[in-house]
């Protein structure tokens, strides 16, 4: 197959190799959403079978600690195998990540007690964590530049797939034990990987020329890029999980006469529609305009929009829809140059690491944040006031990118 960027530029041509690194990688990250989302899918049966009848707050503490847990090892996942991808390499990080998430999955199938479901989700998050990082990463220095920004950028669509198939995995396989043995599938790539994923040439010129032992991520050349990365990632992510969490809510808020459930629900398949079809076409976007252009045209767009869906709409008109699924498509493309952006934004020796960094401190945000927007509610005198001074956060990440150094490299 051959890419062309524009009509003026040189083809480039996609060789077997590239083609097979971007399937597994692709394959890989949708059973990362998948497996993300298993459990919750399978929780209430989970408990009960291992507990037997509990009462509700103890459902809702046992439930709490393997879904909280999951999330600590996803973040504490993506920072680790950063750096572990960073000094092994790119493919034999993700073969090991995508094996270890995989693995802990089909274990989590064969837990006899909560506890060990709780432990089984951390490490199987911990994995998540890993692929989700170094995949994008592995990609962006094997594909060459033109086609580069178009294929991680399908890559980003790949998790959000995942998620919709954990529920057609409970359609399918109504036993949770069952349901689990899907780890055994990323165990298996993993294996195949071992012969048919390359190593990233790029990573090997830099540890060949430079050594990576001993370098701080926290030197003084990659400290500012460092922490406006994560703002940026962070600021995004928040603006996003922030409306997607309570966009339901608010569209509640603004029907009187009926109960909702017709809105709330196209509002929410708008939303997937839209991010989807925005992640899909983000690499074009970038291509067209350049990724930081692209990135300043995400984060503006987004705070226009959030003005009209929050600060405009005082009860419900079907306009809403066509604002909710234009501020998707902006979100999609978003997650698709983040990919993009965050790396290139540190050398090769450390990539892996500082994006790492970047990506799961910005998770850590998004989780404050998202918890305190139902707090705010009241104070700020409704969810709509509550959701537009949250995305104010669209501003900071605008800031952050003007006053971020481009390149690294």
């Amino acid at each position: 197959m051959e890419l062309t960027a524009t009509t003026n530029q040189p083809t480039e041509r996609i060789s077997a190799h590239l083609w097979i690194a971007f399937v597994l990688c692709f394959i890989v990250d949708i059973l990362s959403g998948t497996v993300s989302t298993l459990m919750s899918v399978y929780l209430p049966v989970v408990v009960k079978d291992l507990l037997g009848d509990v009462s509700g707050q103890q459902l809702g503490k046992v439930s709490a600690y393997i879904n909280s847990l999951f999330i600590l090892g996803w973040a504490a996942g993506g920072f680790i195998w950063g750096m572990i991808s960073d000094r092994i390499g790119r493919s034999k990080a993700l073969i090991f990540a995508m094996g270890s998430y995989g693995t802990f999955t089909v274990l989590t199938g064969f837990a006899s007690s909560w506890e060990l479901v709780v432990a089984f989700r951390f490490l199987s998050g911990f994995g998540v964590g890993g692929v989700l990082v170094i995949a994008p990463i592995l990609l962006s220095e094997l594909f060459p530049e033109k086609s580069r920004s178009v294929f991680v950028g399908i890559l980003s669509i790949g998790f959000p797939i995942g998620i919709f198939s954990a529920g057609l995995v409970n359609n399918l396989i109504p036993t949770w034990r069952q349901g689990f043995l899907i780890g055994s599938i990323p165990v298996g790539i993993a294996i195949i990987s071992i012969w048919a994923l390359k190593e990233s040439e790029k990573w090997k010129n830099a540890t060949s020329v430079h050594s990576i032992y001993g370098k701080s991520l926290f030197a003084p050349e990659y400290r500012n890029n460092l922490w406006k990365g994560a703002v940026i990632f962070g600021s995004m992510l928040i603006g996003l999980w922030a409306i997607f969490s309570w966009l339901p809510t608010w569209v509640q808020s603004l029907i009187t006469d009926t109960d909702g459930q017709k809105e709330r629900g196209l509002s929410m398949m708008l939303m997937g529609a839209g991010g989807l079809a925005g992640g899909f076409f983000s690499g074009w976007l970038s291509n067209g305009l350049g990724v930081r252009k692209a990135m300043v045209m995400c984060f503006s767009a987004c705070i226009v929009l959030s003005f009209l869906l929050f600060g405009w709409n005082t009860s419900f008109s079907k306009i809403i829809f066509v604002e909710i699924a234009t501020m998707a498509v902006f979100f999609g493309f978003s997650q698709g140059l983040l990919s993009v952006y965050i790396p290139q934004l540190f050398p090769v020796s450390l990539r892996a690491t500082a994006t790492g960094f970047c990506f799961n401190m910005g998770r850590l945000f998004t989780a404050a944040a998202v918890f305190f927007i139902g707090t705010l509610v009241t104070k700020l005198g409704g969810y709509g006031n509550s959701l537009l001074t949250f995305s104010g956060v669209f501003v900071i990440g605008l800031l952050a990118i003007y006053f971020t150094k481009d390149k690294a490299n």
